[in-house]
């Protein structure tokens, strides 16, 4: 039914629960897992060591903080995955807004699902679901599962 799914993380904890049901559906599809992940601010304060929604951003992070940063979250979501025993095919990292970064990678990739986590650590005004993912699926030419 799904032969590839791709995970959109930024290091929150819906992220990785993300990351664990996207593991055990690949589990019984016998599907591949990618996963893809877009730095924005509030991802990399968090993964530089800030609490989320308790930082202040009082300068831009440098290239090299960001790569750092997107990297520690691609590599936490990957250990999730490994924890699962659900290898990861492949990770990408990419510039720009998530919602239309991972759908575009999706689609490239041929994926038939996309699984989001409903609310992570971007906009904070969205309080039924989170902007990402509500834009994932209005994008999404696959199916979607936002999970909470």
């Amino acid at each position: 039914m799904f032969s590839k799914i791709v995970v959109g993380v930024d290091g929150s904890e819906t992220s990785d629960n993300a990351v664990r049901i996207a593991c055990d559906l690949a589990g019984k599809y016998g599907s591949e897992i990618h996963l893809v992940h877009t730095p924005q601010p509030q991802t990399v304060a968090f993964a530089l060591g800030a609490v989320a929604g308790y930082h202040a951003v009082t300068t831009m992070p440098t290239h090299d903080e960001v790569v750092k940063a997107a990297q520690k979250i691609v590599d936490a979501a990957t250990d999730v995955a490994t924890t699962c025993g659900c290898p990861v095919v492949s990770t990408q990292i990419e510039q720009g807004d998530p919602g239309t970064e991972i759908t575009s990678f999706a689609q490239k990739l041929g994926a038939d699902l996309i699984v989001t986590g409903r609310r992570g650590l971007g906009s904070i005004g969205s309080l039924v679901q989170g902007s990402t993912s509500q834009q994932v699926n209005h994008l999404a030419k696959c199916a979607t599962l936002s999970v909470i």
